[in-house]
């Protein structure tokens, strides 16, 4: 028999976090050891933000409801339901939910996300 040329996910890791934000990588390094590409569920809860960063990885945001605010390159960007963003490697930015309700996405990032390589800024 030939080795199966698919990977069906049926138990994404699950990131540990301390914000009460939710990351279900359902492909990526932490569960796949992917390396070339991730790709993250992820729910955002109200007035929930992180720091800036300068990620080496293109990472492209697809919106299912809520809405997300992107400070990117000092240009502030609200991305809602049904919308999507490409932001390019090198890009300094800032995601965050200052709104009511959460938002709901998935996040892809190419190559892998890797947290060697997002260049989060301290405090």
């Amino acid at each position: 028999m030939t080795e199966k040329r698919y990977v069906k996910q049926n138990r994404p890791f699950r990131v540990p976090t301390t914000d009460g934000k939710l990351i279900e990588e359902h492909f990526g390094k932490a569960s796949t050891r992917t390396d070339a590409f991730s790709v993250a569920h992820m729910v955002a809860p109200p007035h929930w933000s992180e720091p800036h960063q300068t990620p080496e990885f293109d990472e492209i945001t697809i919106v299912l409801r809520g809405r997300k605010l992107i400070e990117l390159d000092g240009e502030e960007v609200v991305v809602e339901a049904g919308e999507s963003i490409l932001i390019k490697a090198g890009s300094r930015i800032r995601y965050s939910n200052p709104y009511d309700e959460e938002t709901e996405y998935w996040s892809v990032c190419v190559p892998a996300f890797d947290f060697t390589k997002v260049h989060r800024e301290e405090g």
